[in-house]
């Protein structure tokens, strides 16, 4: 359904948005765009493609948000990295023409031209969330950060150009937006399994992660776990498919394995979804090599129990466990240098989130090339029981 609905825009967003004004010209003609002008002209090879492309979306960030990304420390990062600007400058073009009348406040989850492996381990190109919430229309990138456009359907002969009040945030590596959303019980759980690189590094990842309370309420029960076990349960929280699942592919009723070989359960109730009797609390965080969604109870490879009937809230997968008094997991674990989005309720299906702009890209970690062997290595681990 998604690809249906993202062809369908590209189509119609190509035939409303023709015109006789190339993309130097257009960019050139518009005093908010000076400075992404600018950009451009310092990356002539990414400059000509754009320039000859045909069906493409540039979200341009206008003088005022390149002017806060410039007096930020990512903006310092920027002066010394040219791929780094090529991938964030690749990051704001759509792989289709889309109007901003075609964006609605059922989320989509749009590709871009940033396919570099060295910032992205997405197939087809790194997302973009795009939604309508209230009269805005608004991007979701990075860490939960968006952009909302204050210029609409721009249009030039290759598509159409929406201007943007911020810059884009590019997804960071999934252990660092573990950090960023202060989910150090997991990315210190991964590290004691030595799945962290895996995770960090193997394509197209949708990861169900527990938040430290999920891990501190059943503190008696990992508490004596093998390195094996840990890996287990872990990597019942990892899906690797040929594409992430964002919200908009989790639909009420489906299964999908997990790298552990088991199974999970998708049950929408009252527009609540559930990961088995979890509760997703935060969805589409975007990260390097695939998507994250916030869960509030850990998963148990041995109780699959899909949530009850009218359920409004997550149930423990590991029922008898008692609650620690510190978050475990968490001992040595890096301290946040950025943050999720805090004043943002995180985009949804139909989100009802207040846009909260804030500006930067994050400085995405090298994904690397390591394939899935790593995590699936442990898919064999015997279950045990709790």
């Amino acid at each position: 359904m998604r690809s249906t609905f993202l062809s369908l825009l590209a189509v119609a967003g190509y035939c409303a948005a023709q015109s006789n004004d190339t993309l130097n010209a257009t960019l050139s003609g518009n005093s908010e765009l000076s400075n992404l002008t600018t950009f451009l002209s310092a990356n002539p090879a990414l400059l000509s493609v754009l320039s000859n492309a045909t069906n493409i979306t540039i979200l341009a960030p206008n003088n005022e948000a390149f002017g806060m990304l410039l007096n930020s420390s990512a903006g310092e990062n920027l002066a010394s990295d040219v791929g780094l600007v090529s991938a964030l400058l690749s990051y704001h073009v759509l792989n289709g023409t889309y109007s901003a009348s075609q964006i609605t406040n059922m989320s989509a989850f749009v590709p871009t031209l940033l396919t570099n492996e060295t910032y992205s381990n997405v197939t087809g190109g790194q997302r973009v969330e795009a939604v309508m919430i209230g009269n805005e229309t608004v991007f979701y990138s990075g860490l939960l950060q968006n952009a909302t456009v204050s210029q609409a359907d721009v249009n030039f002969t290759g598509g159409v150009i929406h201007i943007l009040d911020r810059v884009l945030t590019l997804p960071e590596s999934a252990s660092d937006t573990a950090t960023a959303a202060n989910l150090t019980a997991l990315r210190g759980a991964l590290n004691a399994s030595d799945l962290l690189d895996a995770v960090d590094t193997t394509p197209d990842l949708t990861i169900f992660a527990p938040t430290n309370e999920a891990f501190q309420s059943i503190g008696s029960a990992l508490a004596n776990l093998s390195n094996d076990d840990l890996a287990n349960i872990l990597t019942y929280h990892v899906v690797n498919s040929s594409e992430p699942l964002y919200s908009t592919d989790l639909s009420n009723g489906t299964s999908v394995q997990t790298l552990n070989g088991g199974n999970l359960t998708i049950t929408i109730e009252n527009g609540t979804v559930f990961v088995n009797a979890a509760r997703i609390i935060t969805p589409n965080i975007l990260v390097a090599n695939g998507v994250v969604h916030l869960i509030d109870n850990v998963l148990n490879p041995n109780n699959t129990a899909a949530a009850t009937p009218s359920a409004t809230s997550g149930a423990p997968g590991f029922t008898g466990a008692s609650s620690a008094s510190e978050v475990p997991f968490t001992s040595g674990q890096a301290t946040p240098t950025t943050q999720i989005n805090p004043t943002s309720e995180g985009p949804g299906p139909a989100s009802t989130a207040v846009p909260s702009s804030t500006s930067g890209p994050g400085v995405p970690m090298r994904t690397g090339a390591v394939g899935a062997a790593a995590l699936l290595g442990v898919a064999g681990v015997v279950m045990v029981g709790y």
